[in-house]
């Protein structure tokens, strides 16, 4: 672990950590902890964050990952008391962004569970996630609109991708505020929960995802990412040659025999 990750993993005073680290079986949960400032991202905690899923990409013991935070609140972005101190974020060579895993296409899922706020730099790590789940009174926003500060943390890029230019142009020049209903009746949000059930819904989510025959599924991911930069016939290729590894596997045999035995039929998931 690098020198910055490692300072933002001791505790702080008073004993907390500003990031939580806790596997529970195929599944890592990963929770911001600087409820004081709304879990704002300091460029030590954007440290731990981008060393933190790079070590849960390597491990063959997880699948997914949950990333959520604190005290009632998702991510209030970059942590602007450090530019104000003159401290600019820094995009690495190593691929990082300044909120850290932005820039990282990772091998396995990440699903976002947001309670509270999850505004400017907030919203595009949780753009960043393959899935959000979010409670109906969450917020949305790119409050960074008032202060100046750009998106540069793939806001540009991927909220247009996920709702379309004319919704996302709408977030993005406004910087107003969007509940999570509002968000899910977009496309923003995948889960809208009650307040307070989106960690929980978030983790039952991951197991059914942690559930499924692991090579397939992140085939599949990497397709729908790898695409958007190819034209229609090289993304069709790209498709087709990672389906075919796939169906040479064990994985995928041992599949189609369990479905000529008579599981999942009518749809049926519990038995697959």
């Amino acid at each position: 672990m690098s020198e910055r990750a490692e300072s933002a993993a001791r505790e702080q005073p008073g004993g907390a950590r500003p990031l939580l680290v806790e596997p529970e079986g195929a599944i890592l949960v990963v929770t911001l902890n600087r409820p004081e400032r709304r879990n704002a991202i300091s460029s030590e905690l954007a440290a731990a964050l981008l060393e933190t899923f790079r070590r849960f990409d390597a491990d063959p013991t997880l699948s997914v990952a949950v990333l959520t935070g604190s005290g009632g609140c998702f991510c209030s972005g970059f942590d602007l008391k450090e530019l104000a101190a003159g401290q600019m974020p820094k995009l690495d060579s190593d691929g990082s962004g300044p909120l850290g895993p932005t820039r990282l296409l990772l091998q396995k899922p990440v699903i976002a569970a947001i309670e509270g706020y999850a505004v400017a730099g907030g919203l595009e790590l949780a753009l960043w996630c393959d899935l959000r789940v979010a409670a109906e009174d969450a917020v949305f926003g790119v409050y960074n609109r008032r202060w100046g500060i750009p998106l540069i943390d793939g806001g540009t890029v991927r909220l247009p991708r996920l709702i379309g230019q004319s919704q996302a142009l709408d977030l993005i020049l406004t910087g107003r505020s969007v509940s999570g209903e509002e968000a899910w009746r977009m496309g923003l949000v995948n889960r809208l929960t009650p307040h307070g059930e989106a960690l929980p819904t978030a983790l039952t989510l991951a197991r059914q995802l942690a559930s499924f025959p692991q090579q397939c599924l992140r085939s599949d991911r990497l397709s729908v990412y790898e695409q958007w930069s190819l034209p229609l016939p090289e993304a069709l290729h790209l498709e087709a040659s990672y389906g075919l590894k796939t169906l040479q596997t064990d994985e995928a045999k041992s599949g189609a025999r369990r479905f000529a035995e008579g599981h999942g039929r009518h749809g049926r998931f519990d038995d697959f």
